[in-house]
């Protein structure tokens, strides 16, 4: 079986069950080697991952998680499932919030960032908007899923949930025409430029995710366009630049690819890449080969590979 026990999904069956690991152990006869393999997300026996599920009366599936192929994916999701600190999941969930966030107007810093993550704390200073730390919260939550659903084609669900993941508990959410989860209800503009109508966003929505899953064997330029594509359409009524670029990590992860963080300090040329896109797909090209480059040192700092 290419898979191993998921600590949260073992953990929530065994809370439904008001049981704890040691009893579970002790009622099946489990080692504390096997439990401590569990807690570390490696591999245990079917016999043993079958005792467990007939005990909980679930399927197996239900405690397991996939292990996957692509090294770079399973490190990340190890690393997540484990809860290590100070790994490359801990500096993408940091470096790629902060940045993101900040290309967008976000007045958190990225030490404050970084402390909200691994403290769940911060000191706010003078002047930071609530919703700027809900945001980072919650997009924190949206890399989790980003990786969780890597390997999954990309749908218009994800898309949307993605956005409703990013927004919900902001005060945009309490604004009824906003529509959170949703494509926007209203026009809006990006750079000076109109964007595609609230009328026509479904039709161009489901025509651009359609044109990419025919692509057969997608390359990071392929990546790049349909960012470029979704940032013209700009589906939402916010968020747009936040979910495209979630949409990015995913995908990268999904085929293999290296993902790009934009980094705050590029945005300028970032934003000339999509507004030249026409003109010289070369700008957009070169800046996000730029943070792909960035992402490849980090790698290489935790020596992790492809």
């Amino acid at each position: 079986m290419n898979a191993v026990i998921s600590y949260y999904g073992l953990s929530q069956k065994l809370n439904e069950r008001g049981l704890t690991r040691t009893a579970l152990a002790k009622e099946l006869g489990i080692s504390s080697r096997t439990m401590a393999k569990i807690g570390r997300g490696e591999k245990v026996s079917d016999r043993v991952l079958g005792r467990m599920a007939t005990f909980l009366c679930c399927p197996v599936g239900e405690l397991c998680r996939a292990i996957s192929s692509n090294n770079l994916l399973q490190t990340l999701r190890d690393e997540k499932y484990a809860q290590i600190s100070g790994g490359l999941y801990h500096e993408l969930q940091v470096r790629m919030t902060y940045n993101s966030n900040h290309i967008e107007g976000s007045k958190l810093s990225e030490d404050q960032t970084r402390m909200i993550f691994e403290t769940n704390t911060v000191d706010v200073g003078e002047g930071v908007p609530v919703d700027d730390i809900i945001e980072t919260v919650n997009h924190f939550r949206a890399i989790d899923y980003c990786i969780d659903t890597a390997e999954e084609p990309l749908t218009e669900d994800i898309v949307k949930r993605l956005h409703r993941m990013l927004k919900q508990g902001t005060k945009d959410s309490t604004l009824a025409w906003f529509a959170v989860g949703d494509y926007k209800r209203r026009p809006n503009v990006v750079g000076g430029r109109e964007t595609v109508k609230p009328e026509e966003v479904a039709f161009r929505m489901g025509s651009l995710l359609s044109e990419y899953d025919q692509i057969v064997d997608v390359t990071i330029d392929d990546i790049v366009w349909f960012h470029c594509e979704f940032e013209r359409i700009h589906p939402f009524q916010d968020g747009n630049g936040r979910v495209g670029r979630l949409i990015v990590l995913k995908e990268c992860l999904r085929f293999g690819l290296v993902p790009f963080i934009i980094e705050d300090s590029k945005k300028m040329f970032y934003y000339r890449g999509l507004s030249e896109w026409d003109r010289e797909k070369g700008y957009l090209t070169d800046t996000c080969l730029d943070g792909q480059g960035a992402f490849k040192r980090l790698m290489s700092m935790f020596d992790v590979r492809l």
